[in-house]
Parts: C-alpha cells; structure tokens; sequence
C-alpha cells in the first residue's frame, strides 16, 4: 500500500490499562489476531484482521493513566511541518514529532474545540494495511460542540474541500481531499450528557452489526447508539469495558437515499 495522501486516516490505537483485556474483547467483536509486543516500544501490540495489519493496543505510557480512548492518525509528509500548522491555527501539540525506530514519525495534537487526534509520517510502517473489510477501519467523525473552530482547524492544517449536509436535522460536515471523502464532522447535541468530551469515532467494519453489538454487550461493553440503518451501511456505536467508544458498520446493509451535500466555499 503506497503512502496517503496528507489528511488521509492511516492509522488508529488506543492505550489499555488491561492490555490482554483489550484483546480478548475486540479478539471476539472485531475477530482480531494480535502480534508479539514490541517491549521496546511500551508493549505496542498491532491487531490483526485475516492477516493484514489494521490497529493496535498498548499500555499506557507513565503518567497517561486515565480513560481509554481510541486515537486516529492523520497522514502527513512532514510530521514537524504539521505540528507548526497546528499551532498557527490555534490547535495544541500535546506531543512533539517522535521517530518511532524506522516505522515512522507520530506527533499528537488536540485542535481548538479540544478533539485529540494523532500525525503520522510513514517510514517502513505506512498505516492500515487493510481497510473497508470486517475487522478493518472503515470511517471516521470528529464530535465537537464548537464545529466552526474544528471546520477553520482542520482544513487549515489538511487540504479538505468540505461538503455540508443538506439537512437541518443535524449539522454534519464531509471532508474530501480530491473527489474521495475520509472524515466526518458531527456537532454533539443535547444527547450528549455536558460531560461527555469531544472526540473522534472510529468505525470499524462488521459483517453483522447486530451480531457484533450483542458480542460486545456480552463482553460488557455499553451499547451508545443505535443499531441504525443508514445509506451508509447499518451501524452502531458502542463503549468496550475500559472505557473506549468506537462504532462498528456492516456497510453491505444499507437503507435510504445517499443524503445531499454542497460544497463549503
């Protein structure tokens, strides 16, 4: 798989105080394979799906310890180059550029509205090496209530043209890099309890959403949204036992009309 364009979801982990409770359930709901830990790099564990590389689990770094939470990684050329944009438009670098042996460079950053997401600059280790098959990474929304802050944010630092959806039900924001969408933006409601943080979701793919959500229930997670049909595919979101939201989609199920975007300029 050839690098992504800037911009591009190439990557997703998540810290786990329970490592091996963290792969046992996603083992079952997502029907994940795990790699040897890599002790050189804080027992970094890559999860599998039919044999091609598509997340990871780790232990939290000393100091880190606190809510589990999933971390999408946005592709960048220049990791250094991306956490100056970051700052120049108002977002934080939580973590400077680091070489990851000759695997990469990872950064994190939290924009304006206050969403955490990660840079990464592909060495020997380009990102999903799978995506849109079940198991695998299929999509992903940022949740904000300040959407103009994230909107300005992130087409400032990434090259996004950005497509709004017509329908005043829900503010809801495409951003394309060329004619292909990769990211969503979601404004968090009233459903939302106040405090509830902003965040990115992670959607991986599912041959059955049903089936996956009962697996995960099963396994003590806490069903968040949903199963619900959608042009998209049928979808829910769910919290594993530790703590981390992440959404599953069986995208060979879908209902209704494709909603209809315009184009922000």
């Amino acid at each position: 798989m050839a690098v992504q364009p800037e911009g591009t979801p190439c990557w997703a982990d998540a810290m786990f105080a329970d490592v091996e409770g963290a792969k046992s359930f996603y083992g079952d709901v997502l029907g994940w394979t795990f790699g040897e830990s890599a002790s050189e790099y804080g027992n970094y564990t890559q999860a599998y799906a039919d044999g091609k590389a598509v997340a990871a689990v780790v232990s939290p770094m000393p100091g880190a310890e606190g809510h589990s939470a999933w971390c999408l990684y946005l592709a960048s050329p220049d990791a250094a180059a991306t956490a100056g944009k970051i700052r120049a438009q108002g977002g934080e670098v939580l973590m400077e550029p680091m070489k990851v042996g000759d695997f990469g460079t990872m950064a994190l950053a939290r924009d304006p509205s206050g969403v955490v997401f990660g840079v990464w600059q592909a060495g020997t280790h380009e990102g999903f090496e799978a995506t849109a098959v079940p198991g695998a990474y299929c999509w992903a929304e940022v949740f904000t209530r300040e959407p103009e802050k994230s909107d300005a944010f992130l087409s400032g630092v990434f090259p996004y043209r950005m497509k709004q959806m017509k329908d005043a039900a829900v503010d809801y924001r495409v951003f394309d890099l060329g004619a292909e969408p990769v990211l969503g933006r979601m404004k968090m409601g009233d459903e939302f309890p106040p405090e509830a943080p902003p965040y990115v979701s992670v959607y991986f793919t599912v041959e059955n959403c049903d089936a996956a959500v009962a697996k995960a229930t099963e396994r003590g997670g806490v069903l968040r949204f949903g199963p619900m049909d959608s042009p998209f595919g049928r979808f829910a979101a769910v919290s594993d036992p530790q703590g981390a939201t992440f959404a599953v989609i069986d995208i060979t199920t879908v209902a209704g009309e494709m909603p209809e975007l315009a184009p922000v300029t």
